[in-house]
């Protein structure tokens, strides 16, 4: 067993709420209101836009080119693939690609890409993987188990599903696992902690992700 698993076992409570959120759940109901994707449409492409950079500085910081390569690809993948899935829904919701790119993150989105990016620059390959893991993961695993559910025939729910559950993405996810287990192997119990804390506090921000875009979260003061 890799650590990668261990550390799912160790935090399932967490894993759960993530994988199980209402609004995951009615993504794959086909009953979401239109208006919460709206806005979480909106604010994973502002997510994206810095989730991206963490790539590049996986990239940057990578000692072969393998590494460099597969970093490369993320970055290629996240850019393009996945933000045009966004701005196709913007184009639907009539949203300008200016607009959607120049949009502003709540809090919560705030929050969290922040926590990315200091991870990133601050830590090494281990805390990059850590605080990266639970996103792509988790969505991969959403995805999966979407797969024969009534939002995966829902006119707009549908491609996003399909997005997810796609074997593209998923190659990217289990490499992204597989490297994080290899480069943890060796690692001592302090460090694990380490690793599990980032890994978690990174999880709970996907549940408060969803939690936000369920709530149509605003700033209090504007």
């Amino acid at each position: 067993m890799g650590f990668s698993q261990e550390i799912l076992i160790e935090i399932d409570n967490i894993w759960q709420a993530n994988l199980n959120h209402p609004f995951v759940k009615e993504i794959g109901s086909g009953t979401l209101p239109i208006e919460k994707f709206k806005y979480y449409m909106i604010q994973d492409y502002v997510y994206l836009i810095d989730y991206a950079k963490v790539f590049a500085i996986g990239a940057l910081k990578s000692t072969d080119l393998a590494t460099m390569a597969h970093f490369s690809s993320l970055l290629h993948a996240t850019l393009t693939d996945e933000m045009a899935l966004h701005r196709k829904y913007a184009a639907q919701f009539n949203i300008s690609e200016m607009t959607l790119a120049s949009s502003q993150p709540a809090p919560t989105t705030l929050a969290y890409t922040n926590y990315l990016l200091s991870v990133a620059q601050t830590g090494g390959q281990s805390e990059l993987l850590a605080v990266l893991l639970p996103c792509m993961w988790g969505y991969a695993e959403i995805g999966k188990s979407l797969t024969q559910s009534p939002g995966a025939k829902h006119a707009l729910y549908g491609e996003w599903i399909a997005m997810y559950s796609s074997p593209e993405f998923n190659n990217l996810t289990r490499w992204l696992i597989q490297q994080f287990d290899s480069l943890t192997a060796q690692q001592t119990a302090s460090q694990r902690i380490h690793l599990t804390n980032i890994f978690k506090n990174s999880l709970r921000y996907e549940v408060l992700f969803w939690e936000m875009s369920y709530q149509e979260e605003k700033w209090l003061l504007s």
